[in-house]
């Protein structure tokens, strides 16, 4: 299948590239916003080392409330995740693959923090060749900084706990 490189402008300014698919691969569009989260989005080369990292501080009540924070301001991940983490965020429409659901229990179950970070430093745009290229970007390192990305993602995988 050939795939062809688009990017979207979104309102906050954020520029989201993905790749535009002559003809959607199975998973394409897939209701409820998930894309087989059994498949990572880590090379299998960095695999390892992804699953091995892990937050340098602990989920407290104050780093989830700093992680919200980033998550609605600064870095701008409820446009495309939503403002809830259910990947249904304004620029979630002109995506080729709906954004992660974080609320989705399921997703903290097969994902490491680790592979979270990875994501956030490297972007999801096809890496793997198993899974086609989203709308992700990297992040740390260039709208955040590490710390900062590892407070977000935990207070993305708290979504997904049982309350």
């Amino acid at each position: 299948m050939r795939l062809m490189t688009c990017a979207v402008l979104v309102s906050s300014g954020v520029l989201i590239a993905g790749l535009a698919a002559a003809g959607p691969p199975a998973g394409y569009g897939q209701p409820g916003g998930e894309f087989d989260i059994s498949l990572s989005r880590v090379p299998t080369s960095d695999r390892a080392a992804a699953k091995a990292l892990k937050p340098p501080f602990q989920s407290t009540p104050e780093i989830l409330a700093e992680g919200k924070a980033i998550f609605l301001g600064r870095g701008t991940c409820f446009q495309c995740h939503g403002p809830e983490g259910k990947g249904d965020g304004g620029a979630a429409k002109v995506l080729p693959i709906m954004p992660r659901n974080f609320t989705n229990p399921k997703f903290n179950k097969v994902r490491t923090p680790g592979e979270m970070m990875w994501v956030l430093k490297n972007g999801s745009l096809g890496q793997t060749g198993d899974i086609p290229g989203t709308g992700m970007l990297p992040i740390v390192g260039q709208f955040l900084n590490e710390e900062d990305g590892w407070r977000v993602l935990l207070y993305e995988r708290s979504l997904g706990e049982a309350k």
